[in-house]
């Protein structure tokens, strides 16, 4: 197994978050300031209040029919239609947030995006919490709670993300790498991440037995560095990626496909550890 140690505490220090990870890597992290996550609260806005429309519309187009079938009240009507508001603005943020690594469309556009405190992506459970408080957070009017506990909290955390241990961070585009084969990975997490790019080193592999040698928690580490890479420095990211690779190295006994760069070694690596995984469900 790849030696690892725990999470420990992140620190702030001016607007940059700084997270070790499991690894033993710091890796500083811009925290979003209450301007970026404005911008973002109203381009999402301006997406959700369309939508909500739509199926105001479509709720009072059948509503005759409905009455009529069940001879549903006015007061049920109106609370169905509360219910079904409650529904869309809930699902908007948290499906976003759970399934597009952190973001809605407003958070994109604005450059922020949500990870658990630890540096990982947020997940499904951390999103329902954190966008559940958000009508604590709205409170009197227009987020006036919210943007209060930004101000006062050290980490610029709404009472959601306190409730879910999130933080909004701002993306560092500026840093990642531009090699064609690191572009078409950002694209893909940017822009469709549930569609998977083409592997151009889909035709390498390595040898069966040198795999077998490495376990579950070694693809986890795996794993972990790919959701992470994108926001590291290039040196933190390099060295990172060379260490692991010595780590999977000295366990299995494999080397490297003849030109193949560190990254993709690793990128080889997990691959037949998840064809490995699949084979054994």
């Amino acid at each position: 197994m790849i030696p690892t140690g725990p999470d420990t505490p992140s620190v702030l220090s001016s607007d940059q978050l700084s997270i070790e990870t499991p690894e033993l890597v710091a890796i500083q992290m811009p925290i979003a300031g209450i301007g970026s996550r404005f911008i973002a609260l109203l381009v999402d806005y301006l997406i959700w209040i369309p939508g909500i429309l739509i199926v105001g519309r479509l709720f009072a187009y059948f509503l005759p029919s409905l009455s009529a079938f069940n001879k549903l009240s006015e007061q049920w009507a109106f609370a169905i239609y509360l219910f079904l508001i409650f529904l869309f603005n809930w699902g908007y943020f948290t499906l976003f947030e759970a399934f597009w690594n952190g973001r809605t469309p407003g958070k994109r556009v604005a450059g922020i995006r949500v990870i658990e405190r630890s540096g990982r992506p947020i997940g499904l459970f951390e999103s329902m919490a954190r966008n559940f408080i958000r009508y604590v957070d709205q409170i009197p009017f227009f987020y006036a709670v919210g943007a209060i506990a930004i101000f006062v909290t050290k980490d610029h955390q709404r009472l959601g993300d306190l409730a879910a241990g999130t933080l909004v961070v701002r993306d560092r585009i500026e840093e990642a790498p531009v090699s064609t084969e690191a572009s078409r990975t950002f694209t893909a997490n940017l822009f469709a991440p549930a569609v998977a790019a083409p592997e151009p080193h889909a035709g390498l592999s390595l040898p069966d037995h040198g795999v077998a040698k490495l376990s579950s928690a070694d693809l986890q580490v795996l794993e972990s560095f790919f959701a992470r890479r994108l926001d590291m420095p290039l040196e933190t990211r390099e060295a990172l990626a060379q260490r692991i690779a010595s780590a999977i190295q000295a366990k299995s006994g494999l080397e490297p496909p003849t030109g193949a760069s560190v990254e993709t070694f690793l990128e080889i690596a997990a691959r037949q550890l998840r064809d490995v995984a699949r084979m054994q469900r």
